[in-house]
């Protein structure tokens, strides 16, 4: 029987797992993917480095700033070019879980199928084996509780006001001058275009590493095309932007965020089952921001230890 498991190593669950393990209290972290860190992440092209899922990193709160200072080198200063300041993750983005995470237990590649309650504890259900934790900590996107727990779980029915959007995201590399550094503008197709090249710590060479990442409405439209259609459909409206032919772009990718962005959050840090055996919490809680995902981890944290 394990402790505690918790599923998903974004940054409410490595939040989560973070504080336990620093007050003594061991978790097994859980997640389906070959990284850690959810949308906070970067992608590796041989010399080419993006960071196409959260941009950069603000803190609001004292307990999230002095998270970021603990983090040393693994976290830098960024200006966007319009006079803001943001810290992002150094080399990349993924450097910033990488850093919360370690020394956690965490295991990859390890999908859980469902869960079920019994008298004995949870049991949980993944492809080869089944773990049985006394607690369990989903920090899933809202739209997939149901699909582990059930429709007809009594928490689930308490995330039906949550909303999150969707996001595509081009990469490019771009071999031309750079006109400007950042370019947001809600309206456009492309809401968001950032060179990434320009972060520190970020790899240097003849092309300009891009990162744009489509509007919602955008995003909603074409979410089920493959990578190579939103590809077709993103590259030229990014040369467009730049003001450059699509004959100097070496490379060009993308990626689809199906839970990119909180709309509509729930409002409140966490659910907990009456029984104090299962939370679920995520940015989907609170708000779209990265330290939204950190409080909610770490308020799930809070409230089992004061449970003991």
């Amino acid at each position: 029987m394990i402790p505690i498991v918790i599923i998903g190593s974004g940054m409410a669950g490595l939040a989560c797992a973070r504080r336990l393990a620093d007050a003594g209290l061991a978790a097994i972290v859980l997640d389906k993917g070959r990284g850690i860190g959810g949308r906070v992440a970067t992608r590796r092209v041989g010399d080419l480095q993006f960071d196409h899922g959260a941009q950069y990193v603000n803190a609001h709160g004292e307990g999230f700033t002095a998270v970021l200072h603990s983090l040393g080198n693994a976290v830098g200063g960024w200006q966007d070019g319009t006079g803001r300041s943001h810290s992002v993750g150094v080399p990349g983005m993924s450097a910033i879980p990488k850093a919360l995470g370690a020394g956690l237990e965490i295991r990859q590649n390890a999908q859980v199928a469902r869960l079920v309650q019994d008298d004995d504890g949870w049991a949980l259900h993944l492809e080869s084996t089944t773990l049985r934790a006394a607690r369990v900590v989903m920090t899933v996107p809202a739209p997939q509780m149901a699909g582990l727990l059930g429709a007809d779980h009594p928490l689930v029915a308490a995330l039906a006001p949550v909303r999150l959007a969707p996001c595509l995201t081009l990469m490019a590399a771009v071999a031309a001058p750079a006109l400007f550094i950042t370019r947001q503008d809600a309206d456009d197709p492309l809401a968001w275009i950032a060179q990434n090249s320009a972060k520190p710590g970020r790899p240097q060479g003849a092309a300009t590493q891009w990162v744009a990442q489509a509007g919602e409405a955008f995003s909603q439209t074409h979410l089920e095309e493959t990578p190579t259609e939103i590809t077709a459909r993103m590259l030229p409206l990014l040369c467009d932007r730049l003001g450059v032919p699509i004959d100097r772009v070496s490379h060009a990718s993308a990626h689809r965020w199906r839970y990119a962005r909180v709309t509509q959050p729930l409002g409140q840090p966490f659910l907990r089952s009456p029984d104090a055996t299962l939370y679920l919490g995520g940015d989907w809680c609170i708000g779209p921001r990265i330290e939204a995902a950190w409080t909610s981890g770490t308020a799930i944290a809070n409230d089992i230890l004061a449970r003991g």
